[in-house]
């Protein structure tokens, strides 16, 4: 029974406020269609290994000639290897929701911290600072993280750092320009004047007004570490090939596609763009939502 009525309490909350984002325009819209292509992606990708018909990274399941075409015991076809397309595309978007979720968390616990405190001191750390996430800004986002990437190696964790090197300037530039507005508003000098140290004026006065553009900036983000994942396995630089992924698929898709093979670019090439879609209209929406003055 406390199971139930727990259940029913989340029903209770959840509706409403379902209902209330669809009475906030193409805003709500974009935020509840965006969710729902990422939930979905998530729900597939973790009971993707119970529902696979085989094992996504078995040899040679199909009989020769491969790659063999979409056919009844290959709904999505096999590639080279002789894989089945559906097996792995049920199970292969682990490794870019791992990769996009820890660097994202990488870039918040960089890139956050160092803009709060660089633009609340001031002076000569902020000059530093500035210089520092500039210099990595300026170089091309994918080029850089392909020089990371080459340098550390292969893995999840490898790849979420060398994209986390390049996103964590965003969120430095974006909560720096906020915190050096809100600094000099009349309740935080207000605060000042009260006595407040200034811990207590960033974590209870600062920090609150700059989480909105900050979960904007990840939700983002999401959708950008997701494409360069994408592009950092189509160059060799992912995970290995006994490890089901779309990117390593794409790649080995775009090998095949003159020989009239599109099936196995196209489907794995299809959830990629699915997956950022989805985070690309959360973030759109979440904006819009947090920050009611771009509204039209």
């Amino acid at each position: 029974m406390p199971k139930l009525e727990i259940k029913r309490s989340f029903l209770a909350r959840f509706i409403p406020g379902l209902a209330s984002l669809t009475k906030r325009g193409s805003a709500g819209w974009m935020t509840i269609i965006g969710s729902g292509i990422v939930l979905s992606m998530v729900l597939m990708t973790v009971l993707g290994p119970w529902f696979s018909p085989y094992d996504p990274t078995a040899i040679n399941v199909s009989p020769p000639p491969n790659p063999s075409p979409p056919s009844g015991d290959f709904p999505l076809g096999t590639n080279l290897l002789g894989q089945d397309m559906l097996s792995r595309i049920l199970c292969g978007g682990s490794v870019m929701i791992q990769v996009a979720l820890l660097s994202v968390l990488f870039c918040f616990i960089i890139g956050v911290p160092v803009g709060l405190l660089a633009s609340y001191a001031g002076g000569m750390i902020d000059r530093i600072s500035t210089l520092v996430m500039d210099s990595f800004y300026a170089f091309p986002g994918l080029v850089l993280a392909i020089a990371i990437a080459a340098m550390m190696g292969r893995g999840v964790v490898n790849m979420a750092l060398s994209i986390a090197v390049v996103y964590v300037p965003s969120y430095f530039r974006m909560v720096r320009s906020q915190v050096l507005t809100i600094k000099e508003l009349p309740y935080t000098e207000a605060a000042r004047a009260t006595g407040a140290k200034g811990q207590t004026v960033l974590l209870r006065y600062i920090l609150p007004n700059v989480v909105p553009s900050i979960v904007v900036v990840a939700t983002v983000n999401f959708a950008d570490a997701i494409l360069t994942a994408a592009g950092l396995t189509f160059v060799g630089l992912g995970v290995g090939i006994d490890v089901p992924d779309w990117g390593w698929d794409l790649t080995q898709g775009r090998q095949l596609l003159p020989s009239g093979s599109w099936w196995v670019i196209t489907f794995p090439g299809i959830m990629i763009l699915l997956l950022a879609l989805g985070f690309t209209l959360v973030g759109e929406g979440l904006s819009e939502l947090l920050t009611p003055r771009l509204e039209r």
